[in-house]
């Protein structure tokens, strides 16, 4: 499983003492961890779920890492932006646009959505179809540009 497998990367990046991996990591298990006891109940995470979670997590080192440039602190940004790398080597490999746009294109056509009054059901199918491999407000853009013709 995925969460086993950062558990095991944490234990070689800290006998390798690398703290940029482990920092990273540390803080990806703990996003995990968060989630696994989200709601009622503690429960494990599918590989779906913890690819979910470390979306997320990846996604808000990017936002850090933009602010932190933005405010001209450059040595703080470059430590989210390898925090995010560490973090996207456990993610599926992300789609081109052309490949998202050819894919959004298949599921509107099989789904029979055409009008902009299915937005909420085209998303609903083609983000099931991306499952995390794009962002969300280009999957949208996309959608609402197909259903807009």
């Amino acid at each position: 499983m995925l969460v086993d497998q950062l558990r095991a990367d944490l234990t070689a990046a800290m006998k390798a003492r690398d703290p940029a991996v482990t920092g990273a990591l540390r803080l990806g298990l703990a996003a995990l961890g968060e989630a696994s006891v989200a709601g009622d109940e503690a429960r494990t995470l599918t590989d779906a779920e913890a690819v979910s979670v470390l979306t997320k997590a990846a996604r808000k080192h990017e936002e850090a890492a933009e602010a932190f440039a933005a405010a001209g602190r450059e040595e703080r940004a470059a430590q989210e932006r390898a925090a995010r790398e560490v973090l996207a080597r456990y993610l599926p490999a992300g789609l081109g646009d052309d490949e998202l746009a050819s894919l959004v294109d298949e599921v509107l056509r099989a789904h029979g959505l055409t009008s902009p009054t299915d937005m909420g059901a085209a998303m609903k199918a083609v983000n099931a179809e991306v499952a995390g491999r794009a962002d969300g407000k280009a999957v949208a853009a996309i959608v609402k540009s197909r259903l807009a013709l």
